[in-house]
């Protein structure tokens, strides 16, 4: 089973916390799946992940790229891990066909939403129940992330 972490988006839009949780996968040692929820938010995933930090260099790629095997993040809309990413990042509210083969799973939901965290937490209850280890982070004033449980 997969650890599953529940990220509770609240004084930072996604746009500024998921580089830096990226950022924190790549530096464990880790490769990481971002699946979003439409072909167009890939496209504004790949832009962002460019501009979000003049300073930082965050590799990755996308369908469009090539090479998948290559890039140590991947951004798709598809049901796929063509990066052998072993970080699955889950956002829009996407619900994975499985788990398997990933070691950790991080689910970002926009705090500001009651649509957005009424689905987390339906997501929250269907892991749990299929027997995963569920974590709850919320964010803290300055971004950064406290874990609740």
């Amino acid at each position: 089973m997969s650890e599953i972490g529940f990220y509770h988006l609240r004084t930072t839009p996604l746009e500024k916390a998921l580089p830096r949780l990226l950022e924190k996968v790549i530096e464990g040692g880790h490769r990481a799946l971002v699946m979003a929820g439409s072909a167009e938010r890939v496209a504004w995933l790949d832009a962002t992940l460019w501009s979000y930090d003049p300073g930082s260099f965050l590799a990755h790629g996308t369908e469009r790229d090539g090479r998948p095997e290559r890039q140590p993040i991947y951004l798709t809309a598809k049901a796929e891990n063509p990066n052998s990413a072993d970080v699955l990042v889950l956002i829009d509210g996407v619900e994975p066909e499985h788990l398997q083969g990933f070691a950790r799973c991080l689910d970002m939901f926009d705090g500001g939403d009651a649509a957005a965290v009424e689905a987390a937490r339906q997501r929250w209850k269907a892991r749990k129940t299929e027997g995963h280890a569920v974590t709850y982070w919320q964010q803290a004033d300055g971004g950064r992330w406290e874990k609740k449980a």
